[in-house]
C-alpha cells in the first residue's frame, strides 16, 4: 500500500478535520457520562426520605411575609390570565404582596394598571411598578422591585406561568432551614400536546427538571433557579450581590453567585407549576437563543470563580459541564458538518480507518442519552410496551429537531463566548391551551426571515447529500454507517427551515 505524501495539502487538511471531529465527539461523550452520573444520582435520590425542617404554617407566628414579583413586558395575550390566577393564592392576605414589574412599551401598560387597580379594590395588596427605562431588562426590573419589597422571601413568576393556589404553602416551609437560599419547583406544561414543537420542548424540559435538577441537587452540586416558579430568600439575593443584567440568563448568574457564597438550594420535583410552551418556532428560537447565549456568557463569567473555589472536585466538574451545556450544540454542529468529509476521508485513505473508531463515541453517547431520557419518560408517562414505542419515536424526533436547532444555538453560544452583547429578547406569549387555539395574528411575532434560516435550508440539502454519499463512496458498494445520522440531520434542519418560513403572524 502506497502511503500519501505527508506534505500533501489535502491529506493534512484531512488530519485537521479528523482532529476537530474527534475532539467534538469526545466532548459530547464527556457530557453524556456526566448525564449518566446524574441518572445514578437521581435513582439514588428516589430512595431517600426528605426530612427537611419546615415552618408550621398552622402557627400564625411561623408564617413569613412573601413578596410575589411578576416581571412582565408587552404581555397582551396573557396578562389578564396571569393576574386572575395569582389573586387565587391560598395564603393569608396580610402575609403577602404582589409586585407587577411592568416594563411594557405598548398599550398593555394602561390595561394592566387598570386590572391592578381593580384587584387592589378587592383587598389584594398589589402594586403596579413601572420604570422610565429598561436598564438591565428583567434583572433590572427585579432589582428595582426588590428595593421596595416588604417580603422576607421573593417568589417570581413569568407572565405565562399559572401557579396553583397552594403553591406558597408547598414551598415556603422549607425556608425554616436558614441555609436555604432558593426553593425551585418543576415546570409543567399546559399545552404539551399542541404540536410536535411543544411535545419536544416538554420532552427536553422534563428531562432537565428531573434528571439534571434532582441529579445535581441530591448530591449538593450546583443547580440553577430557572428564572420563574421559584422563591428566593431576600437576604440571599443581597448577600450574593443582587441581580445583575450583564448576561442574558440573570437567573443562572445569581444562582452561581449565591451558591459560591455558601447558600443551599432546594429543588422540589413533586411541586409543579403549569406554564405555556412557545407554539411557534420563531418564539422557540428567541427563547433558545437567549438561554444558550446566556449559558455561554455565564461560562465566561463564572468558570474561574468555580475552579478557584474550595468546592469538592466532583462539584467543580459538574458545575463546569453545567455551564458548558449550551456549548454542546456547537459540538453537535461540528460533528454534523464534518461527518460528510469524514465519510469521504474514511473511504479514500484506508490506513486511517483505525482513527474512525472515535465515531463509536457518538453511538455510545446516544445510547446513554436514550437510557437517561427513558427513565424520566417512563416515570411521567408509563412503562408499557406501547409507552416504550411512543418514547422511541419521541426520542428520535426530539434528537433530530434538537440537531436542527444546532446552527441557531451555536451562533448564540459563539456570541456568548466572545462577549458580544445583545438585548434581552422576550419570548412572545400566546395564551394557547388547546389545539383549537390559534397563534395567528400575534402582534409580537417577527415578520422577517433571517439569513440563518436560509443557511438552515442549505444545511438540510447538505445532509441530504450526505445520505446520497452513503451509496457512492468507496469501492465496496457504499458506506451506510453514518446514514441514520445524516437522515436525522436532514429531517431536523428541514423541520426548522420549513417551520421558520411559516411562523409569521
Amino acid at each position: 500500500m502506497n502511503l500519501p505524501d505527508p506534505n500533501d495539502v489535502i491529506y493534512n487538511f484531512a488530519f485537521v478535520i479528523i482532529l476537530i471531529y474527534s475532539t467534538a465527539l469526545v466532548l459530547i461523550f464527556m457530557y453524556a457520562l456526566a448525564q449518566l452520573n446524574l441518572l445514578f444520582n437521581y435513582i439514588s435520590a428516589q430512595k431517600r426520605k426528605d426530612n427537611s425542617p419546615k415552618f408550621n404554617l398552622d402557627n400564625p407566628e411561623e408564617i413569613p411575609f412573601v413578596t410575589i414579583q411578576l416581571p412582565v413586558f408587552n404581555e397582551a395575550y396573557v396578562m389578564d390570565r396571569l393576574l386572575e390566577n395569582i389573586k387565587l393564592m391560598d395564603y393569608p392576605k396580610d402575609k403577602y404582596e404582589i409586585q407587577v414589574l411592568d416594563d411594557s412599551t405598548d398599550d398593555t401598560v394602561i390595561s394592566t394598571k387598570a386590572h391592578v387597580q381593580k384587584l387592589a379594590k378587592e383587598g389584594i395588596d398589589i402594586k403596579h411598578i413601572t420604570r422610565t427605562n429598561r436598564q438591565g431588562f428583567k434583572a433590572g426590573a427585579l432589582k428595582e422591585g426588590l428595593e421596595v419589597a416588604k417580603g422576607e422571601y421573593i417568589a417570581i413568576f413569568d407572565a405565562d406561568f399559572l401557579p396553583k393556589a397552594d403553591w406558597l404553602k408547598l414551598t415556603i416551609p422549607y425556608f425554616k432551614n436558614g441555609k436555604i437560599g432558593v426553593v425551585q419547583t418543576r415546570w409543567s406544561h399546559i399545552n404539551r400536546d399542541y404540536s410536535i414543537l411543544t411535545k419536544i420542548q416538554a420532552f427536553a424540559l422534563d428531562a432537565h427538571f428531573s434528571l439534571e435538577q434532582v441529579g445535581r441537587n441530591s448530591k449538593g452540586h450546583f443547580i440553577n433557579f430557572n428564572g420563574t416558579a421559584g422563591i428566593w430568600r431576600k437576604s440571599c439575593i443581597i448577600d450574593a450581590g443582587n441581580w445583575e443584567g450583564d448576561t442574558l440568563t440573570e437567573d443562572l448568574d445569581l444562582s452561581y453567585r449565591a451558591q459560591l457564597k455558601g447558600w443551599d438550594f432546594k429543588y422540589l420535583e413533586d411541586v409543579t407549576t403549569p406554564a405555556e410552551l412557545p407554539v411557534v418556532i420563531s418564539a422557540a428560537r428567541s427563547q433558545q437563543f437567549r438561554w444558550n447565549k446566556g449559558g455561554a456568557e455565564n461560562f465566561r463569567k463564572m468558570t474561574k470563580r468555580v475552579l478557584k473555589s474550595k468546592l469538592p472536585l466532583k462539584t467543580k466538574i459538574h458545575s463546569v459541564l453545567h455551564l458548558l451545556n449550551s456549548t454542546m450544540f456547537l459540538n453537535v454542529l461540528l460533528v454534523g458538518v464534518l461527518s460528510i468529509p469524514m465519510l469521504y476521508i474514511k473511504n479514500e485513505y484506508e490506513h486511517l480507518r483505525n482513527y474512525f473508531l472515535v465515531m463509536s463515541f457518538f453511538v455510545i453517547s446516544t445510547i446513554i442519552f436514550f437510557i437517561c431520557y427513558w427513565v424520566m419518560y417512563k416515570k411521567n408517562h408509563g412503562n408499557t410496551f406501547k409507552d416504550f414505542i411512543q418514547y422511541v419515536v419521541m426520542f428520535f424526533t426530539f434528537f433530530s429537531i434538537a440537531m436542527g436547532f444546532s446552527l441557531h444555538n451555536s451562533i448564540a453560544v459563539l456570541e456568548g463566548h466572545i462577549g458580544k452583547r445583545s438585548e434581552f429578547v422576550r419570548t412572545p406569549k400566546f395564551n394557547i391551551n388547546s389545539i383549537k387555539d390559534s397563534w395567528k395574528g400575534n402582534k409580537y411575532l417577527r415578520k422577517n426571515i433571517s439569513l440563518n434560516v436560509i443557511v438552515e435550508g442549505i444545511l438540510m440539502l447538505y445532509f441530504a447529500f450526505g445520505m446520497y454519499s452513503a451509496f457512492i463512496v468507496g469501492d465496496q458498494g457504499g458506506d451506510f454507517g453514518l446514514f441514520p445520522f445524516h437522515a436525522m440531520l436532514t429531517i431536523g434542519f428541514g423541520f426548522v427551515f420549513f417551520k421558520s418560513l411559516t411562523s409569521k403572524a
